[in-house]
């Protein structure tokens, strides 16, 4: 959800596999370069051809340039090409900054474990492109002629800003100039009022001290040269020693009583209002700049000696050699601030991190909803699993990236689908101690929900997106084969109890009505269903729970087995190579934003939280349940589904963008997978320690809908490439069940 780009994505020899392309001729440099290009093809055959699991063993000489065929060893390449070995898979380099970035991008092609786009460590400066740069540079840089100020985004800050900014700028300078001792203030105020009203093309300086006055004012720059060092985030400058009266010895005593009375009288207004429009801007992300300007004014601006501050236009300002830009700003809206990340976390996990402490605190302050309606609780807890579903999937990707393989993998599958799992099992339990089944069918739907929705709507609006920059885009279709034949298996073990009970069920309806007024001829029955309660409970305790049991304990132990195929023996289907040399000769130490034991500390406390926020939506769900005229059904599989994956969504676009649709394949169908082989078992495992109502029993509505998804999509995947048209067909057969959904009948029983 964060930062900038995957770093490049280059194909390395020249043999072609799943359809792709020959690269073009590329000459000869030179005679001088043979041997040594000729060992360096040797190296890349023999790791190819030998690699087993660890994707990053070949080193750094795949950067090198590519070897022309004539000086190719006849060890490596038995036939002559226009590029490097014939003999040689294709190979997809990713080039990684650091040791560290480079395993979590090994990580993502592996099986199992959670596929993460964020860096997990600090990018070079140097290798950020220009756009990036510009979002944590500080408003103190004069530019040259950028054209005119009077654009929309400048128009929005005066409407939402300016106005009574410079009013309030006004006010103050009124009362200060009242004070008379005030007055240096006063003008100051005036000054800045017409500065806030249309910041754009004027700056803010800092003059100098004159000599004569340095030697008095000394205790200001010490004040100051302490400050040197400290950064923020926000201000991205030095922070300055604050609350410090500054009086010369020419000044006496009215200097430090203007201080004084701007200190209590001017200040504190300013900073509030200040503070406000910081906030009200950070939310808003496009308008960070003016954050960033609101800030730097209320804790360097507004403390500095009025006759320090220099407010002048830009076109009019030449900065002297020893004078100091305080604030220039060019724009106040700046649509790439959706990249902007703090300590590695992205700014709209950030914003909505105090969306988590104001739901839980309705939640369990006001227990007798007097200040909300369990509808709007409901609603914010919901919206809370999602900047938590962030911090645990950044915390899983950290722990993985600076971990063994083991550690990785075991991290993976214990938090891998603990949101999900939270939020079913406190379901559940809600529901066995009202002895209510309608929490189970909740559950079933949102277990469907996720997996057509992960099956057709993830991987085909990524299609959809990146079809729109990439005309046609490929993907790995080993791979991707090996996730569709567990998707079947795992589908066919989910239902087969299902397709037991409808075949060996008697069908039981809730009440009939004959239509034709003869009783031989037509009846309308209700509420209809499969009873395997019949005779004591005999066909499902003695048939259908072991099938249950039986296919519970399958599941797991196919994961395992795909799990060992494609990460142990089969781990060249990934044609992969990650290499942790960023250039040429230019290495990079790993700097990451959360060590292991951060990463675990916010694991931890996000599960907590994700417990709790879980716990709050299954407990005012009710009101919903009963008195919402939407099928229960169309709230499971849409919003109770789809809305904990967000956050793995918003990666597979990410990918998607990169043309890298193979990742953006393998969320969703890692995902689904994840679904049937660990969920659902972990679910029947529970129900034996704490009995509730779900069974492994779906309604016919699931299980049609699932199948259809499955065989849809593997066709779809066949070929190995895809365009936005096929990226269409999976969103609207998506919709079209969701309409279905829409328009069911609640299940029996709600």
């Amino acid at each position: 959800m964060a930062s900038e780009g995957e770093p490049g994505r280059r194909r390395r020899c020249c043999c072609t596999q799943d359809g792709q392309d020959v690269p073009k001729t590329t000459k000869p440099r030179g005679d001088s370069d043979g041997p040594r290009r000729s060992s360096l093809c040797d190296r890349h055959c023999a790791a190819i051809n030998n690699v087993q699991g660890d994707l990053g063993d070949l080193g750094c000489h795949l950067h090198r340039p590519r070897i022309p065929p004539a000086m190719s060893s006849p060890s490596c390449c038995q036939q002559h090409s226009d590029e490097v070995c014939e003999s040689c898979v294709v190979k997809t380099t990713l080039t990684a900054e650091n040791a560290v970035e480079a395993n979590k991008l090994s990580n993502n092609y592996k099986f199992g474990f959670k596929k993460w786009k964020s860096h997990v460590t600090a990018r070079p400066w140097e290798d950020r492109s220009e756009i990036v740069k510009e979002l944590y540079s500080d408003l103190n840089v004069i530019r040259g002629s950028g054209g005119s100020t009077v654009t929309c985004g400048n128009v929005l800050y005066l409407l939402l800003f300016g106005w009574w900014l410079s009013l309030l700028y006004v006010l103050v300078a009124a009362m200060m100039f009242i004070t008379i001792v005030g007055a240096p203030y006063g003008r100051l105020c005036w000054n800045l009022a017409g500065y806030f009203l249309w910041p754009f093309g004027k700056v803010i300086q800092k003059e100098e001290v004159p000599k004569s006055r340095r030697a008095l004012g000394a205790c200001e720059a010490g004040a100051e040269t302490s400050g040197v060092g400290e950064s923020s985030a926000l201000l991205g400058g030095p922070v300055p020693c604050r609350w410090r009266l500054r009086c010369w010895a020419d000044a006496g005593y009215w200097q430090c009583a203007g201080t004084v009375a701007w200190l209590c009288l001017g200040y504190p207004a300013l900073v509030l209002a200040h503070g406000l429009v910081c906030v009200t801007a950070w939310l808003l992300v496009i308008l960070i700049p003016v954050a960033k300007l609101s800030a730097r004014t209320a804790t360097r601006v507004l403390l500095l000696p009025p006759e320090r501050v220099l407010v002048r236009r830009l076109r009019m300002t030449e900065v002297p050699l020893e004078g100091e830009v305080i604030l220039c700003c060019y724009r106040a809206v700046n649509p790439y601030y959706y990249k902007y990340a703090v300590d590695g976390i992205n700014v709209f996990a950030v914003n909505l991190l105090p969306l988590v402490l104001v739901t839980l605190v309705l939640g369990y302050v006001d227990s007798h909803n007097c200040l909300t309606s369990s509808p709007v609780k409901f609603t914010l807890a919901l919206l809370s699993i999602m900047p938590l579903s962030y911090y645990i999937g950044m915390a899983i990707a950290s722990i993985s990236a600076q971990s063994n393989f083991a550690v990785g993998a075991v991290v993976n599958a214990t938090f891998g689908s603990i949101t999900e799992l939270t939020f079913y099992i406190t379901a559940l339990i809600k529901g066995s101690r009202e002895g209510n089944r309608c929490y189970a069918e909740i559950v079933k739907s949102a277990l469907t929900g996720t997996l057509v929705g992960c099956v057709l709507f993830v991987p085909g609006l990524c299609m959809v997106i990146g079809g729109i920059r990439h005309q046609e885009q490929r993907f790995n279709s080993r791979s991707a084969g090996v996730s569709s034949a567990l998707l079947f298996l795992s589908v066919g073990g989910v239902f087969a109890p299902t397709l037991f009970s409808k075949v060996y069920g008697k069908l039981v309806c809730g009440e009939c009505h004959n239509v034709t007024q003869n009783p031989l001829g037509h009846y309308l029955c209700h509420n209809c269903h499969f009873d395997l309660m019949e005779n004591n409970g005999t066909l499902y305790y003695s048939h259908v729970q072991p099938l249950v049991y039986t296919v519970s304990l399958l599941l797991p132990a196919a994961y395992l087995i795909g799990l060992f195929f494609t990460l142990k023996t089969h781990s060249h289907i990934y044609d992969i190579h990650i290499s942790d040399c960023h250039m040429p000769g230019h290495h990079h130490s790993a700097v990451v934003h959360w060590s292991r034991w951060r990463a675990l500390v916010i694991l931890l406390l996000s599960t907590l939280c994700m417990s709790a926020c879980a716990d709050l939506a299954t407990e005012h769900i009710s009101p919903i349940l009963t008195n919402s005229t939407i099928s229960q059904y169309f709230i499971g599989v849409t919003v109770l589904a789809m809305v904990p994956e967000l956050p793995e969504i918003v990666n597979g676009i990410q990918f998607a963008l990169q043309n890298n649709l193979s990742l953006s394949i393998e969320i969703g169908n890692c995902i689904a997978v994840q679904v049937c082989m660990l969920q659902i078992p972990i679910l029947v495992l529970f129900t034996i320690f704490y009995p509730t109502n779900f069974t492994l029993v779906f309604s016919d509505l699931h299980v049609y809908a699932s199948m259809f998804s499955v065989v849809l999509m593997n066709y779809i995947f066949m070929d190995g490439k895809c365009d936005y048209f096929q990226g269409t067909v999976l969103v609207m057969v998506y919709f079209i069940l969701l309409a279905v959904y829409f328009f069911a009948p609640s299940p029996s029983g709600c």
